[in-house]
C-alpha cells in the first residue's frame, strides 16, 4: 500500500475523527498521551467559578518562569519552571516545583549569566511538553500567582499553543497589582524594591524556584494587609483590583 504524506494522513484523520485527535495522532504516543493531559486539566478548569472562595482557604500556586529573551512570539523559549504551594497566607515551602527545560536554540549569553543556566545544562533537560505537563499536574485546578503576570502569561500561552492547542484557563493574580492598591505611594514596584519594603530576604534572584518562593512570602505579608481591611473573597479582591 502506497504510504500516505503527512498532510493527508491528517486530512483523513480529521474527516474521521475531528482536529485533536488528528494533531494527536500525528505525535508519537507518549507525547499525545501528555497532549491529552494538557488539554483535559485545562477543560477541568473551566468549569470551576472560583469567586466565592474565602481568600483565607484558598489554594494557589506561585510561580516564575525563567526564558531566553522576552517575546515568545519571536522564538524565545522556556527554560526554566519554579512553582510553590501556598494556602491562604501560608507558603507550604515543602511543596515545590522545579525544572530546567531544553529550549531547543541557543541561550544568550547575558541569560545565560543572569539565571545561571547554561547551553550545556539546557541540552540535557527534558523537553517543554514534558515539564510543561508535570507543572500543570502540580498546579492541578489552584489560583496561578506571579509577579509581573504579563511575561509568565504570555510564555505559558504560547507554550501551551505549541504543545497542545489549547489556551490557559487558570485564575492569574499579579503581586505588582495587588502592590499597587496597597501601597499607592511606593516609588518602585519591582520584585527587588517589594521584597526590600517588606522586610523579605533575597536568596537568589532569577532563579525560577527561588523567585517564586520570595514571591510566595511577598504574598503572605500582603494577605495579612488583604485580611486587615476585610476583604473576604476572591471575587471581592478581583473587584478591588479592577480599579487599580
Amino acid at each position: 500500500m502506497k504510504e500516505m504524506h503527512p498532510a493527508g494522513r491528517m486530512w483523513q484523520l480529521y474527516k474521521m475523527g475531528g482536529l485533536t485527535p488528528a494533531i494527536t495522532s500525528m505525535f508519537n504516543v507518549q507525547s499525545a498521551q501528555q497532549m491529552a493531559f494538557i488539554r483535559s486539566m485545562l477543560k477541568d478548569q473551566r468549569k470551576n467559578s472560583l469567586y466565592d472562595i474565602a481568600l483565607h482557604d484558598m489554594e494557589l500556586v506561585v510561580f516564575d518562569l525563567e526564558t531566553t529573551g522576552f517575546s515568545p512570539y519571536n522564538g524565545d523559549e522556556i527554560i526554566s519552571f519554579g512553582a510553590v504551594h501556598v494556602r491562604g497566607g501560608e507558603v507550604l515551602e515543602d511543596r515545590t516545583y522545579y525544572s530546567t527545560v531544553n529550549p531547543k536554540r541557543n541561550i544568550p549569553g547575558e541569560i545565560e549569566q543572569l539565571t545561571g543556566i547554561t547551553n550545556e545544562m539546557a541540552e540535557s533537560a527534558p523537553d517543554l511538553m514534558l515539564v510543561l505537563g508535570e507543572f500543570l499536574e502540580f498546579v492541578q485546578q489552584k489560583i496561578l500567582v506571579a509577579h509581573g503576570t504579563a511575561h509568565d502569561k504570555n510564555f505559558l500561552n504560547a507554550a501551551l499553543w505549541k504543545t497542545s492547542r489549547i489556551s490557559l484557563s487558570h485564575r492569574v493574580l499579579d503581586t505588582i497589582m495587588i502592590a499597587k492598591w496597597l501601597m499607592p505611594k511606593h516609588k518602585s514596584y519591582g520584585l527587588d524594591s517589594l521584597l526590600d519594603a517588606m522586610d523579605i530576604e533575597v536568596t537568589l534572584r532569577h532563579h525560577a524556584l527561588e523567585d517564586s518562593l520570595m514571591t510566595a512570602r511577598l504574598w503572605s505579608r500582603f494577605m495579612e494587609e488583604i485580611k486587615a481591611r476585610n476583604v473576604d473573597t476572591l471575587g471581592d479582591l478581583y473587584s478591588l483590583l479592577s480599579h487599580h
